[in-house]
């Protein structure tokens, strides 16, 4: 029988919850550096984050070349978090990738640690049929519960049809889908697919469009199905932007849920848009997009090593790094939007780590 996710976890992931993309933490010599790796997990607890994503892009997909690093960094996440003594449900997701032998490898390793869901990509299989790709996952639900994904092409995603996703979305084991072709038709194509599949409120809508976030956040979703009005909202994200000025993030969701709730004093929907507006500019930023994202990790671990919480940006690909202009950049979002970083925050905690202050760059805003 499948492994099923606990209903308390269920309920919080329905409600919408932040769920940060963990990074990963080398040191100068590109081995994982252990102490900043548990410090990022307590910073994200700490932050008010939902849960947590490890083994994901934002992790680095090469950390798959280094089997026992890989092993050791979802384990080190699920250990802290176990620790954490928290008063509210915790969720943990698990990367899962590649051709159905390794992903099911995966998705044994997830559940066996104790991850609750897996984050099942699709990327790198183009030549995949969406017959292949369901037989896949349905696999891989076999096993644990599936957070399915839809990724942009851009980076290394597909195309994939109305009718896959709604075929998904029947999989009495998938719980959450997040939505991330960085395009409302595919966007809209998936929210669909799970409202006409008849486990609407069953599964939850995460958001990982970057592009728009907090319109995503606030935009209902409604149908006409067999003479039924049906409304489905975007409740969440999992975000490797989420992976950094996390504090803020939470807070931000929060801003949200009180709008659409009309709670006293929420924040208005024109300034929430402005700030969606804020926060696209910021992700192009540190995300990279004017390179078509080639500094993205990089761009998260600049951030992160300015805070302290990284001693640098090195990735375990050597090529990999900050964008021509990428540095500048960044240096403008910290002068243009001050309001969006949570440094005060990292800095009043520091997480009790047992490291030492790192050197400031001399290109950087401190």
């Amino acid at each position: 029988m499948n492994a099923q996710l606990c209903p308390e976890k269920h309920k919080a992931l329905l409600s919408g919850m932040v769920i940060p993309a963990h990074p990963l933490a080398l040191t100068s010599s590109r081995q994982l550096d252990r102490e900043r790796q548990k410090s990022l997990t307590r910073y994200y607890i700490a932050s008010g984050a939902g849960g947590l994503a490890v083994g994901v892009h934002t992790t680095q997909f090469e950390i798959r070349d280094q089997p026992k690093m890989f092993e050791e960094v979802l384990r080190l996440a699920i250990e802290e978090a176990a620790g954490a003594s928290l008063n509210r449900p915790f969720v943990m997701v698990a990367g899962i990738c590649g051709p159905t032998d390794q992903a099911l490898k995966e998705a044994r390793l997830a559940r066996e640690l104790g991850y609750d869901l897996g984050l099942v990509s699709m990327g790198g299989l183009s030549e995949w049929t969406e017959q292949q790709l369901f037989e896949r996952m349905e696999a891989i639900s076999s096993i644990i519960p599936v957070f399915g994904f839809y990724l942009q092409p851009s980076v290394g995603g597909r195309i994939l049809s109305y009718e896959f996703w709604k075929r998904i979305a029947n999989l009495s084991n998938v719980m959450a889908i997040k939505i991330a072709p960085f395009n409302r038709y595919q966007t809209i194509d998936v929210v669909r697919a799970v409202c006409e599949s008849g486990r609407t409120e069953e599964i939850a809508l995460y958001t990982g469009n970057d592009d728009n976030i907090v319109a995503d956040l606030l935009t209902p979703y409604r149908f006409v199905i067999d003479g039924r009005l049906v409304e489905k909202r975007i409740v969440g994200g999992l975000l490797g932007h989420w992976a950094v000025w996390t504090k803020k993030a939470v807070e931000l969701l929060e801003d949200i849920k009180k709008r659409l709730q009309n709670a006293p004093n929420a924040v208005s929907y024109d300034d929430l848009l402005q700030r969606n507006i804020e926060i696209t500019d910021a992700n192009a930023v540190i995300f990279d997009a004017a390179h078509q994202f080639s500094g993205c990790i990089p761009g998260i671990h600049e951030i992160l090593r300015r805070q302290g919480m990284l001693e640098g940006r090195w990735c375990l690909n050597q090529k990999e790094d900050l964008s021509p202009g990428q540095m500048e950049e960044i240096n403008r979002l910290y002068h243009q939007y001050p309001h969006l970083n949570d440094d005060d925050f990292v800095k009043k905690n520091r997480f009790k780590r047992k490291i030492n202050d790192v050197k400031e760059d001399t290109n950087a805003v401190s």
